[in-house]
């Protein structure tokens, strides 16, 4: 994909399009991103011991931060740098459980954690080995991570039709005269089918839950946690955070802005990343980082026809995710009462055209079809060692494959 490029599919011309779609793309990545993991970021800190305040203030540290995180970054690169939490990180501590120290012990470990981001992001070998993947395994692992979302709309409409299958059609529909609309639309039929449902005027929705913020508002607050240090907590935490962060979100977020067009600096992103997570980690913030699924939306060509337009996206995301850490109650009294499956098939809908031209960008490559397909199935798999995620071992594999290739080619 050319940066300069200026249409899309060479027939809607870029000047003609305006900044509202890559507005709207910003405004769904955040919706998408906060929404499908926010339950598991919550129950990830207080699995580590954070009391009720302690966890609310984390999802206010962490999304304050990494909203103006992707704001910086998209304005000073002007590329769709999308930055996220650690949800496999969340998911991490959810399983550990509290350790020697509770809370703050954790906390120590946080900092540790967004430290060793910061030293990985100075040492120029790792930069340039993130930026070595050969592009058919970044476009395979990028299909790899989405498959699961672009199938959830099928499971949607299976489990709770009366509220997905609107959303698909209207998707289908918007589509079919305005495709950069779609997801947008999709995203305000699913709030509308989420209100029906909880003052019971969908069948079988009569015991639905009450409408957020129907126990009156509290503004969150933060709430200083003094860490502590210890080597159970790095071990238990810091360590495996650090590798699952790095080998989960940062690699496949740069893979998804490379299959895009673009060439992101390594260095800085990992340096500020790991520096956000340093400010947000006393607050209970467990860590910022590139991200995957969202940066799928911000960087595609349905953001923008124009690719220097999509950094636009971005910086609407990040400042939709500081509005969101604001107004946390309010979030986290819709997304947890809406089924978990709804906003998944939301998210399935808007990545549909980045997991197409990912899929054919690596089925496009002959000579290293083999290796691409052994990571896509790989990252597909959701296959798991070590806490570490599927798309890491996903191009492991897949660069094992065509490792061996090339030395048999030169034998």
């Amino acid at each position: 994909m050319s940066l300069g490029s200026e249409t899309m599919g060479g027939d809607v011309p870029a000047k003609a399009v305006g900044p509202w779609p890559p507005i709207l793309a910003g405004l769904l990545a955040s919706v998408v991103g906060y929404g499908s993991s926010f339950a598991i970021v919550l129950q990830g800190l207080i699995g580590v011991g954070a009391t009720p305040g302690q966890a609310e203030s984390g999802l206010l540290a962490v999304g304050t931060m990494m909203g103006l995180a992707a704001v910086v970054f998209g304005l000073k690169y002007r590329m769709p740098i999308a930055i996220a939490w650690s949800t496999p990180g969340a998911a991490l501590l959810a399983a550990t459980g509290v350790i020697e120290g509770g809370f703050a012990a954790a906390v120590g470990a946080f900092i540790i954690a967004g430290a060793l981001v910061v030293v990985a992001g100075l040492w120029k070998p790792l930069g340039r080995a993130v930026l070595a993947i050969p592009a058919p395994l970044a476009n395979s692992m990028l299909a790899g991570v989405l498959l699961s979302f672009c199938i959830a709309p099928v499971k949607a409409v299976a489990e709770v039709p009366m509220m997905a299958l609107p959303v698909v059609i209207g998707w289908v529909v918007v589509a079919r005269f305005a495709r950069l609309y779609a997801a947008p639309a999709a995203v305000v039929i699913a709030v509308l089918m989420y209100a029906l449902a909880a003052f019971g005027l969908l069948p079988g929705s009569e015991s639905a839950p009450a409408a957020p913020l129907a126990g009156g508002w509290q503004w969150p607050a933060l709430e200083w946690v003094t860490p502590v240090f210890s080597w159970s907590a790095v071990v238990s935490i810091a360590l495996p955070l650090f590798l699952v962060t790095m080998a989960s979100q940062n690699i496949p977020g740069f893979a998804v802005l490379r299959a895009n067009g673009y060439e992101p600096p390594s260095a800085p992103l990992l340096v500020g990343t790991g520096a956000s997570t340093l400010i947000a980690a006393p607050f209970g913030g467990h860590a910022i980082n590139l991200a995957a699924i969202t940066a799928a939306i911000c960087a595609g060509p349905d953001a923008h026809p124009d690719p220097k337009q999509r950094y636009i996206a971005a910086v609407t995301s990040g400042a939709a995710y500081v509005a969101m850490g604001i107004l946390a109650p309010f979030a986290a009294g819709f997304i947890t009462a809406s089924p978990p499956i709804l906003i998944e098939a939301v998210a399935g809908l808007a990545l549909l055209g980045a997991f197409g031209s990912s899929s054919l960008a690596f089925l496009s490559a002959a000579k290293e079809r083999d290796a691409a397909l052994v990571t896509f199935v790989t990252t597909a798999s959701g296959f798991s060692v070590f806490g570490i995620g599927a798309a890491f071992w996903g191009l492991v594999a897949g660069g094992a494959v065509l490792a061996l290739h090339r030395l048999g080619s030169r034998a």
